[in-house]
């Protein structure tokens, strides 16, 4: 039974996989975050791939553990995460400080040249010291967003997951048995499908886990701004200039119209808004959408969607139901029909 399971799970980890890199790790999902994208998709990777040799492992194929590439992916996995989420969880540090982190790759070098018996103990004590890492750091921000504790606490079972499977992995070799891969095989798939649910909540949780990090680490920029005026200024340059209709627009572009640098506009847009440039960005479109799918019947959707600013149809559908519950068609159908009745 467990290895059905194993199995079962393994299939679909692969499938979750691929489909969180399509769907959550788009290249307009991160626009502020572009390294965090790219290391999340290579932290999904490798989770494919460790769940593909597993699989392969309970279907009678023990030598795939014996391969580089999964002992390479067993170091990579933590050091991946590591590397997507500390842009998020420390947004004001520099590209050039992230990357000056580099050691931190030295692990995966070091697995493909150790045995197997020594290489995966110690895998699994990287990991734990990483994800200690992560719950200290979630920790610290648990009073900044009491909007999104309970998707917090969804990450926190991940975490709790994976903690489990660390202690596991440093238990003596005897229990590295295929029941043991088969379980280890049913915790990612566990996580991944917490990690899917988390998003399918909150679709942007990670700009509103930037916005927490940048108040709860936070030195202001902002003494010398006159804070109303330039909030003033950003609401004209949105209703009057209609800003948000370039779908090229960035936070430095939109800090360079108000005469500020674009951690000056962050931090002013999670101080005084609460929220992100990129959710404060797409509320300005579907809002814009909204009127314009009333004022315009014979519009068709899509040309609404692009004309506010949209890349897509499906950003502009994703960003819709996120905001308003329901897609742009059905809103205008129920915005139509409370005007006639």
């Amino acid at each position: 039974m467990i290895v059905a399971c194993g199995l079962l799970l393994a299939g679909y980890s692969i499938f979750s996989c691929l489909l969180l890199v399509i769907t959550h790790f788009r290249p307009g999902s991160y626009p502020d975050q572009p390294h965090s994208r790219q290391m999340g998709i290579a932290f999904l990777l490798t989770l494919a791939v460790l769940q593909g040799v597993h699989a392969a492992l309970l279907l009678g194929y023990p030598d795939a553990l014996a391969s580089v590439l999964y002992r390479a992916c067993l170091f990579a996995a933590a050091p991946c995460f590591y590397f997507y989420s500390h842009p998020l969880l420390h947004p004001s540090l520099s590209k050039g400080s992230l990357w000056r982190k580099w050691p931190h790759l030295l692990p995966v070098l070091l697995g493909t040249m150790l045995p197997f018996a020594l290489a995966f103990p110690l895998a699994f004590a990287l990991g734990m010291a990483y994800l200690l890492w992560f719950a200290r750091s979630i920790y610290r921000l648990r009073a900044e967003r009491e909007c999104f504790q309970r998707e917090l606490l969804l990450v926190g079972g991940v975490v709790l997951i994976a903690a489990l499977v660390a202690l596991a992995g440093l238990l003596p070799t005897r229990i590295h048995t295929a029941q043991f891969f088969a379980l280890y095989s049913c915790a990612i798939g566990m996580a991944l499908w917490l990690t899917q649910l988390t998003l399918g909540l909150r679709p942007a949780m990670q700009e509103d886990i930037v916005a927490a990090a940048n108040e709860a680490y936070r030195t202001s920029t902002l003494g010398n701004v006159d804070c109303e005026r330039v909030q003033a200024r950003l609401e004209q340059l949105m209703r009057e200039e209609r800003l948000y209709q370039n779908a090229e627009l960035s936070l430095p572009m939109l800090a360079q119209q108000l005469g500020l640098g674009a951690h000056q506009l962050s931090e002013l847009l999670n101080i005084r808004l609460a929220k992100g440039f990129s959710r404060y960005l797409r509320e300005q479109r579907v809002a814009a959408a909204c009127t314009m799918l009333l004022a315009e019947p014979s519009a068709s959707v899509l040309s609404v969607g692009l004309s506010v600013g949209f890349a897509s149809q499906s950003n502009f559908y994703e960003a819709f139901r996120e905001i308003q519950g329901m897609t742009p068609g059905s809103y205008r159908k129920l915005m139509s029909a409370e005007k006639t009745a």
